[in-house]
């Protein structure tokens, strides 16, 4: 599929990155990631989409931090793309969410606990805008066809799929690499979620854990096995991030990673 629309021209050689907080805290916050985000993609050729939630809905425990309020964090996230000229995702929850953040974003992400939900995919495809689909944790990766054709058979052919890992046991992931080509074979890019990949969710605590020292592993063989693109959420002071710090990228080891990634990268074109 031609992403030349939402990614610029030059795609072929270089993997494309969503990467952002995993919400939207404060304006601050996100200016400064995206600021050091797109200095180090403009200089290694990544093409770049900020990534933030304007809302948590799928929290493990009633009492975890939601979101600042939507219209202020969606309008957070406009800011984001007219500073910086890039454009921006966040994930919506519910079909009649799709065409309030469609106001504000390029890309509509569906989590992958609704990536069955027919009549949120058909709210997004309607929109007009890119619509990227997280495999659910509970899908075979051969299973998500049929998610693509919801979306396209609603008009909209602007679509990607994300596998985020899969359940095979209590509170943890395993990504399983096959996946990647299986599923582009739908004739769709293919991106990697390193960072929630790494989750261990429904901890006793209520606080869902992960395992962020195994970010460079996931993401290298990811790019490895051709991934058309990657997803990670990083924040500059992962320990009081106020939702899903425990997976997290902190900020400063995001050049270094990218800086191997795109060696590994021209590596095996």
């Amino acid at each position: 599929m031609d992403t030349k629309s939402l990614l610029g021209e030059n795609t072929a050689n270089q993997f494309f990155l969503m990467a952002g907080p995993c919400a939207v805290e404060s304006e601050s916050m996100c200016m400064h990631i995206a600021e050091h985000a797109v200095k180090v993609c403009e200089r290694l050729q990544i093409p770049y989409i900020f990534k933030g939630s304007y809302r948590k809905a799928n929290r493990s425990s009633i009492n975890s931090f939601t979101g600042i309020g939507d219209e202020k964090a969606l309008k957070i996230l406009a800011k984001v793309k007219a500073e910086f000229n890039i454009p921006v995702v966040t994930d919506i929850h519910a079909a009649n969410e799709a065409a309030m953040a469609a106001a504000y974003v390029d890309v509509l992400q569906i989590p992958a606990f609704l990536c069955r939900q027919t009549d949120i995919l058909q709210a997004a495809a309607a929109t007009g805008k890119w619509v990227n689909i997280k495999k659910g944790q509970f899908l075979a990766p051969s299973s998500m066809r049929f998610a693509v054709e919801k979306v396209r058979d609603s008009g909209n052919a602007q679509v990607f799929v994300t596998d985020r890992g899969t359940m095979f046991g209590y509170g943890d992931m395993v990504v399983d690499f096959r996946g990647i080509p299986e599923m582009q074979a739908f004739k769709v890019p293919v991106v990697v979620d390193i960072t929630h990949s790494l989750q261990q969710p429904n901890q006793g605590s209520g606080v869902t854990g992960g395992r962020p020292e195994m970010i460079g592993t996931i993401a290298k063989a990811a790019i490895a096995v051709g991934a058309d693109g990657l997803f990670l959420e990083t924040h500059p002071d992962p320990a009081n991030a106020l939702s899903d710090g425990a997976n997290m990228l902190h900020l400063s080891k995001f050049e270094g990673l990218m800086e191997q990634l795109t060696r590994l990268r021209q590596a095996i074109i």
